[in-house]
């Protein structure tokens, strides 16, 4: 039976890891984040009072089946018109979503009935059934500034300090909690650090499932040393960020690519939380801050060899899509 695997985040971190997870497991959901408030998920939300749907179609986008059907929409979902009317920039993925959400009257269903259309290889979740607004505390040569909103976070010129968000006590779905709960194998990150990772732990009833579900969770740091969101800082801030946000998480498995191997600061960090660390090349060849699906599905599946016990009970997917045991235990460098 194939592993219960579930992946938290946002935009195109978790598109990353839900492209890895679909070769490890046919049992796959995705809880995304919902607090964007550009472009055209931000139009919709704005006029709709909607949650935005940029990053569920991204997810779901993700999950479309690899058959002419699966990659057809796929195609579609993503498709952006390009008119000179009020349709410009949307994409028709959040349309769709939108559309259905309106039909349903339910985030969740609305959601369940485009994977069906899709024949989605698992399920999308939202975090909070209510749009979430990001503030954050921003540092720079100018002084310290609150800054509102996802884009204005995810752009802002400066080191993050804390960050929080609004309502601070929304409605998540039972659905979402559950799959938290009973799920084999939580993955968390990559992605923006601020605004797609951390943002789970801001949501207390998500917190505490995370928490109490770390001794199966698999934290992947980002690969970039400078991104946007976290100019100034490195793996290891991040590390620290979230362990200020959620002290009480420890999660059993930090996945970190080889070109942040020699960081000691992050070493210590690592070692100090008591999680296994495994360190390999995830890099995609060409860029500086995307996974390569194959190499991190690679570490994932080591990653879940530890997760299950050391060899558990559930079945993995081979490269070639056959079931395929868990590994045992390997050295963390790779």
């Amino acid at each position: 039976m194939s592993p219960r695997i579930v992946a938290l985040g946002g935009g195109h971190g978790l598109y990353a890891s839900l492209t890895a997870l679909r070769a490890l497991t046919d049992d796959l959901t995705a809880i995304v984040t919902v607090a964007d408030d550009g472009g055209s998920s931000g139009r919709l939300r704005q006029e709709m009072g909607i949650v935005p749907p940029g990053d569920l179609r991204m997810a779901l986008s993700a999950l479309c089946e690899d058959t002419e059907w699966g990659r057809t929409w796929r195609d579609v979902l993503q498709m952006r018109f390009d008119t000179n009317g009020p349709l410009d920039g949307h994409a028709v993925g959040n349309l769709l979503i939108a559309a259905m959400w309106n039909h349903t009257g339910d985030i969740v269903s609305g959601l369940e009935w485009v994977s069906r259309l899709l024949r989605s290889r698992g399920r999308v979740l939202p975090l909070a059934d209510e749009p979430l607004e990001i503030s954050a505390t921003v540092e720079s040569a100018e002084g310290t500034r609150r800054v509102r909103g996802q884009v204005a976070v995810a752009t802002a010129q400066g080191i993050v300090t804390d960050v929080e968000v609004e309502p601070s006590s929304p409605r998540v779905p039972d659905a979402t909690l559950a799959a938290i709960r009973d799920a084999d194998m939580v993955v968390l990150g990559p992605g923006s650090w601020y605004t797609s990772v951390l943002t789970h732990f801001l949501v207390e009833p998500v917190a505490d499932a995370l928490v109490a579900a770390g001794r199966k969770t698999v934290l992947t740091l980002n690969l970039a040393h400078e991104d946007e969101e976290t100019a100034g800082t490195d793996r290891a801030d991040d590390v620290r960020a979230l362990r200020r946000i959620a002290p009480q998480f420890t999660p059993a498995v930090v996945l970190v690519d080889s070109s942040h191997a020699e960081d000691e600061d992050l070493r210590a960090l690592l070692d100090d939380w008591g999680a296994q660390t495994i360190v390999a090349t995830m890099l995609q060849e060409g860029t500086t801050d995307r996974h390569d699906p194959d190499a991190l599905a690679a570490q994932l599946r080591r990653a879940h060899a530890s997760v299950a016990g050391r060899g558990g009970d559930s079945a993995l997917r081979g490269h070639d899509g056959a079931p395929r045991r868990a590994e045992g235990p390997r050295s963390v460098a790779g």
